[in-house]
């Protein structure tokens, strides 16, 4: 390997992504994917991509071939999901070729898998294992530690809000953790959630309110189960347009009743069968005058209330922007925590909320604090 960065699943909307702010901040890398030519045509559209240095490879989707692909690599963002199908492999091909892992993934349970079966393995190594940096889970996290800048907040309630539709792979993801359990954190406790709980939600800077969902319980349960500061995290998100959040209720209904009796093999079946017929192509790129993300948290304690809005826009864009920047960072530095963590705690609120503002991806945030 000649190049620092492996970006996998380049031939997808967020790998592109990726690429492109790895140019922007003249990382070199390799784009790789299960079809070369798909990885080409993606690649050559992106803008200014003969300004830095690059190697489109095919590689198999196998632990053999991808650690023949990332050794002399430092760092791999994996794009591929669902990640609790297809992430096994790239993990243990990162930890064989000494490699940072990081990924995109929007799963909960594989958060979870993630932690249990490599993090020690990547701590003993000195690695970072960081599953989960993406709009929906980092930028609300980097919310979550400004509020609890002010001592003495021990309960997280989290939204997670934007326009625009999921790209494929984001669709089979969503359908792929209505299979799984969900979790919330009740004073330090993992606590199932009901699949069928929505919650109607006050939109910050806006009269109106939205429709939000677990979304599979969320990254945020599992970043703080060990913080010492946190004891109970809720947090649900969705996309603004209420016909589509009526329509992922539904669909989750009726997942209950009619497509969880049947074996796991059907149930696999049927779900990519629904994600393929609502969103089988890439959406088109994003427009910040449409596609606007609000993140927002308030966090509480006995004695003590803040509230931290981030609006930004571009939430595959902002995806783009933390992957490329978390390799980036660790080209040149170890991270603030080896082993699982996530990005805030492997390279800081402030410097990751420094990097969305400084490409023009969020606002600075809206805080409001009583003690």
């Amino acid at each position: 390997m000649t190049q620092p960065v492996v970006v996998y699943g380049v031939s997808g909307y967020t790998g592109r992504l990726v690429c492109e702010y790895l140019r922007e901040l003249h990382v070199p890398f390799v784009a790789a994917g299960r079809d070369g030519k798909k990885v080409q045509a993606v690649v050559e559209k992106i803008p200014g991509i003969d300004t830095v240095e690059h190697e489109i490879v095919e590689v198999n989707h196998d632990v053999e071939s991808l650690t023949e692909l990332f050794r002399g690599a430092k760092v791999v963002c994996n794009t591929v999901g669902p990640f609790i199908k297809y992430g096994p492999e790239v993990v243990e091909a990162a930890l064989a070729a000494g490699c940072h892992y990081t990924d995109t993934t929007g799963e909960q349970d594989w958060l979870i898998e993630a932690q249990t079966r490599w993090g020690t393995g990547f701590a003993d190594a000195g690695l970072l294992l960081s599953p989960c940096i993406a709009q929906m889970y980092t930028t609300s996290e980097i919310a979550a530690n400004n509020a609890l800048e002010t001592p003495g907040l021990d309960t997280l309630d989290i939204l997670v809000l934007w326009k625009g539709l999921p790209t494929f792979a984001s669709t089979q993801t969503i359908f792929t953790i209505l299979k799984a359990d969900w979790f919330h954190l009740v004073n330090n406790e993992y606590v199932a959630w009901d699949h069928q709980s929505s919650r109607e939600c006050v939109v910050p800077g806006q009269h109106a309110t939205a429709l939000t969902v677990p979304w599979g319980g969320m990254a945020h349960p599992v970043w703080f189960k060990n913080d010492p500061r946190v004891a109970t995290v809720t947090a649900t998100g969705g996309v603004l347009d209420r016909a589509v959040m009526d329509g992922v209720v539904a669909t989750t209904g009726m997942f209950e009743e009619q497509i969880r009796p049947l074996e796991p093999a059907a149930q696999e079946a049927a779900l990519s069968e629904i994600a393929a017929g609502l969103q089988s192509d890439m959406p088109p790129r994003e427009n910040p005058r449409v596609n606007t993300s609000i993140d927002s948290v308030y966090a509480s304690g006995p004695l003590g209330r803040a509230h931290v809005a981030i609006h930004g826009n571009s939430n595959y864009k902002q995806t783009g922007l933390l992957q490329a920047y978390a390799a980036y960072s660790l080209l040149q530095q170890q991270p603030r925590r080896t082993g699982f963590a996530s990005a805030c705690q492997a390279f800081g609120h402030r410097e990751l909320l420094g990097v969305l503002r400084q490409f023009g991806l969020v606002l600075k945030p809206v805080v409001t604090v009583h003690d």
